[in-house]
């Protein structure tokens, strides 16, 4: 008997461990929706927000939690149903058969099973009077805003928006919402609504007051930012000196606030606040391909390196380690003024050493230029400079050959592309003039380059996306053998046609190979994603070079296709596998394989 009483009260205290720890846990929860009538978007969107229902992704799992989210999903639920243009709805929100709304938060159900939500919408409104007042001339108010059209409260907030940021437009930068009157008539299914602005006066802008922990000059900081003080007030031209701070690469955030009081005089001043990013960065580059080997990039910037807000920028590369040719590399400086000048321009110098050792021709560069450049928004900008460029070269036409150039190189880059490193629309064009006038017996001459890109998903949202390429080069003035062999073209390797070795498509000269005049080059691929991160590229490139300064029908040519893999990296771009083989031209010489970081363009 002592036996079994013991083992009774073991028994016992188990079970009533269980039941003191079961009135605050959650074993299971059962829920369902009913909402005849409703169009799934909406029920989507209340299944998605519901507390209730996602009660156990949002780790809700004891009764007062999800007594409390019931309490919760009411105006949730209203709010979605007012959104959608109902506003007569009914909600009932059932725990265990038990409105929630008529339990007491002071006895809250030991245990909660079921949780079934009843929503009869109603009919959905439309606006029987739609206003809003004062507004100024030419504002577009949204068109979802008027007699006749479905009533929501999202037409009702954007039609407010849209009157505020028409007044701000029109030079009012203390326009506000100043009274509204919402009334719904539910026996005509109908939604007044009346809206109130408060325009406030027409100000100018005052004072830019610089604040906050920033090492650049104030004076630099307002000749970048190009402040129009006593201009008429515009929310885009407080947007663009914001833009024209941002676009420096100095700080790490720009904060530019109004003032809650106008001046005396009409005018407004704002306060700017600025956080400055690191001062130094680093980084590095690599490219591998079969033939040609690894390169090594490097790159180190200096931010505000003066207290200017200027921008010292030293790169270094070491190309063709482990190659088929001899290792080269270049060393390049660039010194960015962005205070020179004022707003939208700035000045630069920029320096270059480099030495290039391929199977056509060995050169070693030095070149020292200054120039400016003009930025028109955040897709255009243009450059030129003026300089010189020296140069030593070996290739088919002789050895020992030098040119002495004195250079006015133009650079114009326009670019539309949703994305740099891994675009799925858009297009980019770059442009390129140089006029080059030769010294010490040198010829004289210009030399052209184009890059144009597009990129089209097909309404896939990226997941599919084709891509082409077309490249442009000509030399016009002097004759192949009086250039530079580094102002000429060549095809061939990752940057023209892959599946063919570096620069292997030039000008027979005797038993060597120049470069030629000119160059057309013509890319295109097929991107389609396999999961979020991953996805396979088939792509096809064509390069022609000739002995004229355009191409023409005899010219020489050859192409290459081939598969390739793409690992999104995120704000890098994709890490890039690309296998290729030679298709036509008798340049190739098997399969040839190249990995980098970043689309191949």
């Amino acid at each position: 008997m002592r036996a079994g009483r013991r083992k009774f009260s073991l028994r016992g205290w188990f079970i009533g461990a269980v039941l003191a720890v079961a009135p605050h846990s959650l074993l299971a929860l059962e829920t369902s929706l009913s909402a005849p009538g409703l169009p799934p978007d909406v029920v989507k969107k209340i299944e998605n927000t519901s507390s209730v229902i996602t009660a156990e992704s949002r780790g809700l799992d004891t009764p007062l939690e999800v007594f409390s989210a019931a309490l919760s999903d009411y105006r949730t639920i209203v709010q979605i149903l007012y959104d959608a243009g109902y506003f007569g709805p009914s909600v009932s929100i059932k725990l265990d058969g038990r409105e929630a709304a008529d339990l007491s938060s002071l006895n809250v159900p030991a245990r909660i099973n079921r949780a079934m939500i009843s929503i009869t919408p109603g009919p959905a409104f439309t606006f029987g009077t739609a206003v809003i007042r004062p507004l100024p001339p030419e504002t577009d108010l949204p068109e979802d805003f008027a007699t006749g059209k479905r009533a929501t409260t999202g037409a009702i907030q954007d039609a407010a928006s849209a009157g505020v940021q028409g007044w701000k437009n029109a030079g009012h930068p203390k326009a506000a919402l100043s009274d509204q009157q919402i009334i719904a008539r539910h026996a005509q299914a109908r939604l007044d609504a009346r809206i109130e602005l408060a325009p406030g006066p027409r100000l100018r802008f005052g004072k830019m007051h610089i604040a906050g922990d920033t090492d650049v000059r104030h004076r630099s900081i307002e000749k970048i930012a190009g402040f129009p003080s006593g201009e008429v007030y515009s929310p885009d031209k407080l947007q663009k000196v914001g833009t024209r701070l941002r676009r420096t690469g100095t700080f790490s955030s720009v904060s530019i606030v109004e003032r809650e009081t106008p001046n005396p005089d009409g005018t407004l001043d704002f306060d700017a606040t600025f956080e400055d990013l690191p001062k130094r960065r680093l980084t590095f580059g690599l490219e591998l391909a079969s033939r040609d080997g690894m390169d090594l990039t490097a790159t180190w910037t200096h931010r505000n390196v003066f207290r200017r807000a200027q921008r010292l920028r030293f790169e270094a590369a070491i190309r063709n380690i482990g190659g088929s040719e001899d290792i080269d590399g270049r060393l390049g400086l660039r010194l960015d003024q962005p205070d020179r000048l004022g707003p939208d321009d700035n000045t630069f110098w920029s320096a270059l050493l480099e030495r290039r050792n391929t199977d056509n021709y060995t050169v070693t560069v030095a070149s020292l230029a200054f120039g400016a450049r003009r930025t028109f928004s955040d897709q255009l900008y243009a450059e030129a400079s003026a300089g010189f460029s020296f140069s030593d070269a070996d290739d088919a036409y002789g050895s020992g050959r030098k040119f002495r150039y004195f250079i006015l190189p133009t650079r114009s880059e326009w670019d539309l592309r949703d994305s740099k490193v891994s675009a799925t629309r858009g297009y980019y064009l770059d442009a390129q003039v140089m006029p080059f006038v030769g010294l010490s017996g040198t010829d004289t001459g210009i030399r052209l380059y184009v890059d144009g890109r597009g990129y089209a998903s097909l309404g896939t949202g990226g997941r599919l996306v084709l891509a082409g390429r077309i490249q442009l080069g000509s030399v016009i003035g002097p004759p192949a053998d009086g250039v530079t062999p580094d102002f000429l073209f060549f095809s061939g390797g990752a940057g023209t046609v892959r599946g063919q070795p570096y620069e292997s498509l030039g000008v027979p000269v005797g038993t060597g190979i120049a470069g030629g005049k000119s160059f057309l080059g013509l890319s295109g691929e097929v991107r389609g994603k396999v999961t979020e991160k991953l996805s396979l590229v088939g792509f096809y490139d064509y390069g022609v070079v000739d002995t004229s300064s355009f191409v023409g029908s005899g010219a020489e040519s050859h192409s290459g296709a081939g598969l390739g893999v793409r690992y999104d990296l995120g704000g890098f771009g994709p890490l890039r596998l690309d296998l290729a083989v030679p298709v036509q031209g008798d340049t190739g010489n098997g399969l040839q394989f190249y990995i980098g970081i970043g689309q191949a363009f």
